[in-house]
Protein backbone atom coordinates (compact mmCIF):
# COMPACT_ATOMS: atom_id res chain seq x y z
CA UNK A 1 0.00 0.00 0.00
CA UNK A 2 1.43 3.53 -0.49
CA UNK A 3 2.59 5.20 2.05
CA UNK A 4 0.42 8.64 2.81
CA UNK A 5 2.43 9.88 5.11
CA UNK A 6 4.60 10.31 1.92
CA UNK A 7 1.99 11.12 -0.61
CA UNK A 8 1.24 14.06 2.08
CA UNK A 9 4.84 15.42 2.32
CA UNK A 10 5.20 15.22 -1.05
CA UNK A 11 1.89 17.18 -1.74
CA UNK A 12 3.07 19.94 0.60
CA UNK A 13 6.74 20.30 -0.84
CA UNK A 14 4.89 20.51 -4.44
CA UNK A 15 2.29 22.98 -2.97
CA UNK A 16 4.90 25.07 -1.50
CA UNK A 17 6.99 25.02 -5.00
CA UNK A 18 3.67 26.06 -6.90
CA UNK A 19 3.44 28.94 -4.42
CA UNK A 20 6.76 29.99 -4.98
CA UNK A 21 6.81 29.49 -8.71
CA UNK A 22 3.69 31.48 -9.26
CA UNK A 23 4.99 34.36 -6.57
CA UNK A 24 7.83 34.86 -8.80
CA UNK A 25 6.14 35.45 -11.54
CA UNK A 26 4.30 38.44 -9.80
CA UNK A 27 7.79 39.83 -8.70
CA UNK A 28 9.76 39.26 -11.71
CA UNK A 29 12.59 41.90 -12.31
CA UNK A 30 11.11 45.05 -13.98
CA UNK A 31 13.32 47.85 -15.12
CA UNK A 32 13.23 51.26 -15.43
CA UNK A 33 15.33 54.00 -18.30
CA UNK A 34 16.61 56.43 -16.33
CA UNK A 35 19.64 59.74 -17.11
CA UNK A 36 22.10 60.85 -14.80
CA UNK A 37 21.53 64.32 -12.98
CA UNK A 38 23.67 66.15 -15.36
CA UNK A 39 21.87 64.51 -18.45
CA UNK A 40 24.67 62.76 -19.52
CA UNK A 41 23.89 59.22 -20.30
CA UNK A 42 20.58 56.86 -19.64
CA UNK A 43 21.19 53.93 -17.72
CA UNK A 44 19.08 50.93 -16.28
CA UNK A 45 17.38 50.88 -13.21
CA UNK A 46 15.91 47.31 -12.04
CA UNK A 47 13.85 47.10 -8.91
CA UNK A 48 13.80 43.93 -6.75
CA UNK A 49 15.49 40.71 -7.21
CA UNK A 50 13.39 38.86 -5.18
CA UNK A 51 11.67 36.06 -8.14
CA UNK A 52 15.47 34.81 -8.00
CA UNK A 53 15.30 33.62 -4.96
CA UNK A 54 11.54 32.57 -5.35
CA UNK A 55 12.49 30.81 -8.75
CA UNK A 56 15.38 28.78 -6.86
CA UNK A 57 13.39 27.51 -3.82
CA UNK A 58 10.71 26.80 -6.15
CA UNK A 59 12.86 24.88 -8.12
CA UNK A 60 14.17 22.85 -4.55
CA UNK A 61 11.28 22.14 -3.19
CA UNK A 62 10.45 20.30 -6.32
CA UNK A 63 13.65 18.76 -6.63
CA UNK A 64 13.31 17.79 -3.15
CA UNK A 65 9.83 15.62 -3.82
CA UNK A 66 10.75 14.43 -6.56
CA UNK A 67 14.04 13.10 -5.03
CA UNK A 68 12.24 11.85 -2.12
CA UNK A 69 8.83 9.49 -4.30
CA UNK A 70 12.26 8.06 -6.37
CA UNK A 71 13.90 7.01 -3.13
CA UNK A 72 10.63 5.51 -2.01
CA UNK A 73 10.28 3.80 -5.17
CA UNK A 74 13.58 2.38 -5.74
CA UNK A 75 13.62 5.05 -8.74
CA UNK A 76 11.41 2.53 -10.67
CA UNK A 77 14.22 0.00 -11.97
CA UNK A 78 15.83 -1.09 -8.40
CA UNK A 79 14.61 -3.42 -6.04
CA UNK A 80 12.36 -6.63 -6.68
CA UNK A 81 9.93 -7.04 -9.78
CA UNK A 82 6.48 -5.88 -9.77
CA UNK A 83 3.76 -7.45 -10.62
CA UNK A 84 2.86 -8.16 -13.91
CA UNK A 85 -1.16 -6.08 -14.28
CA UNK A 86 -2.04 -2.95 -15.30
CA UNK A 87 -0.75 -1.30 -12.14
CA UNK A 88 2.85 -2.13 -13.52
CA UNK A 89 2.01 -0.39 -16.94
CA UNK A 90 0.60 2.53 -15.80
CA UNK A 91 3.35 3.29 -13.42
CA UNK A 92 5.68 2.70 -16.35
CA UNK A 93 4.18 5.27 -18.41
CA UNK A 94 3.43 7.76 -15.45
CA UNK A 95 7.10 7.13 -14.71
CA UNK A 96 8.21 8.18 -17.68
CA UNK A 97 6.10 11.65 -18.32
CA UNK A 98 6.49 12.70 -14.78
CA UNK A 99 10.25 12.54 -14.94
CA UNK A 100 9.37 14.59 -18.44
CA UNK A 101 7.43 17.30 -16.80
CA UNK A 102 9.27 17.52 -13.68
CA UNK A 103 12.71 18.17 -16.52
CA UNK A 104 10.70 21.24 -18.08
CA UNK A 105 9.13 22.47 -15.04
CA UNK A 106 13.03 22.78 -13.42
CA UNK A 107 14.34 23.92 -16.56
CA UNK A 108 11.84 26.78 -16.55
CA UNK A 109 12.19 27.17 -13.16
CA UNK A 110 16.39 27.59 -13.33
CA UNK A 111 16.29 29.31 -17.10
CA UNK A 112 14.27 32.22 -15.11
CA UNK A 113 16.16 32.89 -12.21
CA UNK A 114 18.99 33.07 -13.96
CA UNK A 115 17.51 35.66 -16.60
CA UNK A 116 15.94 37.38 -14.12
CA UNK A 117 19.24 37.88 -12.24
CA UNK A 118 20.96 39.36 -15.51
CA UNK A 119 20.76 43.08 -15.19
CA UNK A 120 22.30 45.16 -18.62
CA UNK A 121 25.09 46.85 -17.05
CA UNK A 122 25.92 49.52 -19.81
CA UNK A 123 25.12 53.07 -20.45
CA UNK A 124 24.54 54.96 -23.31
CA UNK A 125 25.49 58.75 -24.30
CA UNK A 126 22.39 61.10 -23.86
CA UNK A 127 20.96 61.88 -27.44
CA UNK A 128 21.83 58.48 -28.51
CA UNK A 129 19.65 55.55 -28.66
CA UNK A 130 18.05 54.52 -25.36
CA UNK A 131 19.42 51.66 -23.59
CA UNK A 132 17.97 47.97 -23.55
CA UNK A 133 16.52 47.25 -20.70
CA UNK A 134 16.87 42.86 -20.33
CA UNK A 135 13.97 41.79 -17.85
CA UNK A 136 12.54 38.15 -18.53
CA UNK A 137 9.94 37.51 -20.26
CA UNK A 138 6.33 37.14 -18.83
CA UNK A 139 5.69 33.97 -18.01
CA UNK A 140 8.40 31.91 -17.82
CA UNK A 141 7.83 31.34 -14.04
CA UNK A 142 3.98 30.65 -14.97
CA UNK A 143 5.49 27.79 -17.29
CA UNK A 144 7.48 26.36 -14.23
CA UNK A 145 4.38 26.76 -12.24
CA UNK A 146 1.96 24.64 -14.56
CA UNK A 147 4.46 22.10 -14.89
CA UNK A 148 4.78 21.56 -11.28
CA UNK A 149 1.47 20.62 -10.67
CA UNK A 150 1.31 18.25 -13.41
CA UNK A 151 4.70 16.79 -11.98
CA UNK A 152 2.86 16.94 -8.61
CA UNK A 153 -0.18 15.07 -10.05
CA UNK A 154 2.12 12.54 -12.08
CA UNK A 155 4.30 11.62 -9.18
CA UNK A 156 1.64 10.76 -6.58
CA UNK A 157 0.11 8.51 -9.32
CA UNK A 158 2.91 7.04 -10.59
CA UNK A 159 3.68 6.15 -6.88
CA UNK A 160 0.12 4.39 -6.21
CA UNK A 161 0.57 2.06 -9.17
CA UNK A 162 3.84 1.49 -8.41
CA UNK A 163 2.59 0.47 -4.71
CA UNK A 164 -0.22 -1.62 -5.96
CA UNK A 165 2.07 -3.47 -8.89
CA UNK A 166 5.15 -4.12 -5.88
CA UNK A 167 2.17 -4.96 -3.05
CA UNK A 168 0.55 -7.38 -5.39
CA UNK A 169 3.83 -9.43 -6.99
CA UNK A 170 3.64 -13.27 -5.84
CA UNK A 171 6.88 -14.53 -6.30
CA UNK A 172 7.03 -18.38 -7.59
CA UNK A 173 10.25 -19.18 -6.01
CA UNK A 174 10.06 -21.82 -3.07
CA UNK A 175 7.51 -23.64 -4.37
CA UNK A 176 7.10 -26.72 -5.11
CA UNK A 177 7.95 -26.97 -9.02
CA UNK A 178 7.41 -30.77 -9.69
CA UNK A 179 4.52 -32.48 -10.62
CA UNK A 180 2.37 -33.30 -7.47
CA UNK A 181 2.12 -37.26 -7.83
CA UNK A 182 0.44 -37.30 -3.78
CA UNK A 183 -3.32 -38.03 -4.70
CA UNK A 184 -2.26 -40.70 -7.10
CA UNK A 185 -0.05 -42.67 -4.91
Amino acid sequence: MASKLLLIIVFIFDLIAFGLAVAAEQRRSKAQVVSDSEKNYYYCVYDSDIATGYGVGAFLFLMVSQVLIMVASRCFCCGKALNPSGSRAWAVVLFITCWLTFLIAEICLLAGSVRNAYHTRYTTIFGAQTPSCEILRKGVFGAGAAFIVFTGILTELFYVCYSKAKDGFRSDFGKDTGVGMGTYS
